[in-house]
């Protein structure tokens, strides 16, 4: 796996590095921020949109074709030159640009509204985390490869801070149990996954997520489709 690194905190960005490295994964680029980001997936683009600015780790200086040969960008939400919200307007970009390439999103803190729009679209491969998970090396790394891999994860703190904001909505229709299957949906976890975390077997986890799927009304599809429909249901982002 391709990963490319854009944080402005030096410290920050040499210690996810030196985790993924450690985990078997090739590390390409690194960055200080969006712009430099950009442009360094535009050149591996074969379409370069700003010339000799971005920092890199000495890797990936090739161009392979129709888009950049890389597999995920991790990248904080709040960068140079405002550090307001750049990080995730690039994400934007690369899921609209790079659809291929999944995006996993570090923030300082819990905010809802930047989830929400990266969820908003193509919701395969993303995933929003608070910079404090990066401290526990094995739940990292595990966001880290479910993302790559397609899948999305989103923080808990953030699912549990949706729960308490969507107190008085139609989800009140879910059980209790059903709320935390929903939560842990919403972290990216599998039928399984989600039977070890509540201890139940995965014949129950499946008539939970079919409650939850009748429940909020959402109509006969596939199942992954269904999945994120609940998924966005849950964020309060149109599906």
């Amino acid at each position: 796996m391709r990963a490319v690194i854009a944080e402005d905190s030096v410290l920050l960005r040499a210690g996810v590095v030196q985790l993924l490295r450690a985990a078997g994964m090739e590390v390409v680029a690194e960055v200080g921020d969006a712009e430099s980001l950009l442009a360094y997936l535009a050149e591996q683009s074969g379409h370069s949109e700003r010339s000799g600015h971005s920092e890199r780790s000495g890797h990936g200086e090739r161009s392979d074709g129709p888009g950049p040969s890389v597999d995920l960008v991790i990248t904080d939400v709040r960068m140079p030159p405002s550090h307001t919200d750049e990080g995730m307007r690039a994400a934007l970009t690369i899921r609209q640009r790079w659809p291929h390439i999944a995006v996993l999103l570090l923030s300082q803190y819990v905010e809802e509204r930047h989830a929400a729009k990266l969820l908003s679209g193509n919701t395969r491969g993303v995933g929003y985390l608070l910079k404090d998970r990066v401290a526990d090396v094995t739940e990292f790394i595990e966001v880290v490869q479910r993302v790559a891999a397609g899948g999305a994860a989103l923080d808990p703190e953030v699912v549990a801070q949706l729960l308490v904001r969507r107190e008085s909505d139609p989800l009140e229709r879910l059980t209790p149990r059903e709320r935390e299957v929903l939560a842990l949906m919403a972290e990216g976890r599998s039928n399984a996954g989600i039977g070890q975390a509540l201890v139940v077997g995965e014949s129950a986890v499946a008539k939970h997520i079919n409650n939850i799927f009748a429940k909020l009304d959402l109509p006969p599809a596939d199942l992954g489709h269904r999945r994120v429909l609940a998924v966005l249901r849950f964020l309060g982002v149109p599906g």
